[in-house]
Formats: C-alpha cells, sequence, structure tokens
C-alpha cells in the first residue's frame, strides 16, 4: 500500500525541528499526522484522493494542519479524547477510533494500534507490513518521554509490543524512516533501562531530590534542556515506584 511522507517546515521540539505528514493508500486515502500545511501536502492529498484524516496524537506539531482539511475528510479521534482533541487542533471530529479500529483505503486496510507513552492518546498505524508511527520512535537519539504527561511503563510496553511484531518498516514523525525496525526499537528500549539504572542507582546512594537525581543520571551537560531531562527522569521515577523498587511522593525519592 502506497506511503507518501510529506516533511512540514513547522516549529517542533524534536531534534531538527519539522515533523513528517504521511498519505497512506491510493484512493479513500488517510491523511495523518498533518502538523501544519504546504502547497506539497495539498498536491499529495488531492493525488491520493484522501477521504480520512487523524493524528497519532494531539502535539501542536502533530495536529496544527487538520482545519485546513477538515471540510474535505473524515475526521477522527479517539473515542474518549473528542474534547482534548478538539482543544488541540480545534477540530470538533466526525468519528472515533479505538486500539484495533480499522479504515478501509482502496489499497488496502490501515489498522490502529495502541502505543501510549509519549502521550496517553498515542497510536500508530499499521500499513501493510509497515507502521506509521508518530513521536514512538526515531532513528537516531531518543523520544521525550516526560512528566506529567509521559508514562515511562507505558512507552516500554508500546515500544516492547512494536518490536515483537517485527515490523518491515517505521514511518516516524521525526527524523528518517527507520528501516532496522528492530534494532532501533531494541536501541531504544535499552537506552530507557540504561537510563533507568542510572535513576535507581542515585537514589539507592541517597539522592533525594528530583534535581539532584537528574544531575546523577546523565553523564553529559543537559543544561540546555534540563526541563526536558528533569520531566524525564520525574516518568522513571514514576515508573521505579508503581514497581515497587523506589519510594517517590513527588518531592522526595528514598530506597524502597
Amino acid at each position: 500500500m502506497r506511503i507518501e511522507r510529506v516533511d512540514l517546515d513547522i516549529s517542533s521540539r524534536a531534534p531538527g525541528g519539522g515533523v513528517a505528514a504521511y498519505v497512506c493508500g491510493d484512493d479513500d486515502a488517510i491523511l495523518v499526522d498533518p502538523g501544519g500545511d504546504s502547497d506539497r501536502l495539498r498536491e499529495v492529498v488531492a493525488e491520493a484522493g484522501v477521504a480520512h484524516v487523524l493524528a497519532t496524537h494531539h502535539h501542536p506539531d502533530h495536529v496544527g494542519g487538520i482545519a485546513a482539511y477538515a471540510d474535505e475528510a473524515t475526521v477522527w479521534a479517539r473515542r474518549g479524547r473528542e474534547s482534548e482533541f478538539e482543544r488541540a487542533s480545534g477540530v470538533s471530529p466526525d468519528r472515533t477510533f479505538t486500539p484495533a479500529t480499522t479504515i478501509q483505503t482502496s489499497g488496502g486496510t490501515v489498522e490502529i494500534v495502541d502505543t501510549p507513552g509519549h502521550a496517553p492518546e498515542h497510536v500508530a498505524l499499521r500499513v501493510g507490513e509497515s507502521f506509521v508511527t508518530g513521536d514512538l520512535a526515531v532513528a537516531e537519539g531518543s523520544v521525550v518521554v516526560g512528566a506529567p504527561e509521559g508514562d515511562m511503563r507505558a512507552y516500554l510496553s508500546s515500544l516492547r509490543r512494536l518490536h515483537a511484531r517485527d515490523p518491515a518498516c517505521l514511518y516516524p514523525g521525526h527524523g528518517t524512516v527507520i528501516e532496522a525496525p528492530r534494532a532501533v526499537l531494541g536501541r531504544l528500549i535499552a537506552h530507557r533501562l540504561d537510563r533507568e539504572d542510572r535513576v535507581l542507582a542515585a537514589v539507592d546512594a541517597g539522592t533525594e531530590t528530583l534535581e539532584a537525581i537528574t544531575d546523577a543520571a546523565y553523564e553529559k551537560d543537559v543544561s540546555d534542556v534540563a526541563n526536558l531531562a528533569r520531566a524525564t527522569v520525574e516518568a522513571h521515577l514514576e515508573k521505579l515506584a508503581v514497581e515497587g523498587a523506589i519510594r517517590w511522593n513527588g518531592q522526595r525519592a528514598r530506597p524502597a
């Protein structure tokens, strides 16, 4: 099935900026993650006969262009998240999906796959043996999973589930297309577990505050992204607390 990528030059926190929108299918196609609008995107949408539009999650760089296509296509949102979708996109959805919902295009069936973690409503789309993955994975670097919105336990589960499905290719919202999915997913899992080990070691050594644990958990200077680093470490602390590895009250951490 056709998967066509259109890179959009819009503001984003992701490394390098910008975001990729995707058109899946040949007729009655699906537009995914239009974070903005462009002449090229409009050309591809017209050529593909786009009939549906949806976002993998509600961050501004993934929903910012939905309003431009709302009159031309059926707008989908995750069931139970309609009001949040409308606040983010400025559009009231026409239909809702749940994990395992399928959407028919003339090129085949597209399946919605639950992939929370980066955001609670995050989904991916299975297109044949490949997946359009939003902010689940990146070819280089890592994805921000920061408290209070990000859930590290859910994120790692999403990575593992997708790894187990042995996808042919991943089409991310940022960065290059991922042509070795299992290697990249394995790297992202290992990266998160390594950071978790550093966080746990800091707590076990008696470090208590979020700022001090963040300093201990990163081996490099992260002052230019201090807020993101602290949010990431807090998400790790929340995961470790849920699993009983530490005690964390939102202010101080202590060994279990």
